[in-house]
């Protein structure tokens, strides 16, 4: 008895944006067992950093717009109103 898939319109990007990365990752381990300069392995884990960070970041998004987006809609606008500060303030994670 398993959960019923949890799949939102941005999931296809999101799997996709971290297929890249890893593979680039995995470009990055070659980098290092090769020997290559220390600043161009930094520059390559920065970009994998912010990939990341950017599918993670889409993920929380969707999930703030969507699944609590539906569970709050019948409240009225001010008991909305912890919710929407919640997504101004979500924009800077």
């Amino acid at each position: 008895m398993g959960e019923q898939p949890h799949l939102h319109q941005s999931h296809d990007h999101i799997v996709k944006r971290l297929k890249r990365a890893e593979g680039h990752l995995r470009s990055i381990v070659a980098m290092i067992e090769e020997g290559r300069a220390c600043v161009d392995i930094a520059q390559q884990l920065y970009a994998v950093e912010k990939a990341v960070c950017q599918a993670k970041r889409t993920l929380i998004q969707d999930h703030i717009d969507h699944c609590l987006e539906d569970t709050v809609q019948a409240l009225s606008r001010d008991d909305r109103a912890p919710l929407e500060t919640f997504k101004q303030i979500a924009k800077y994670l």
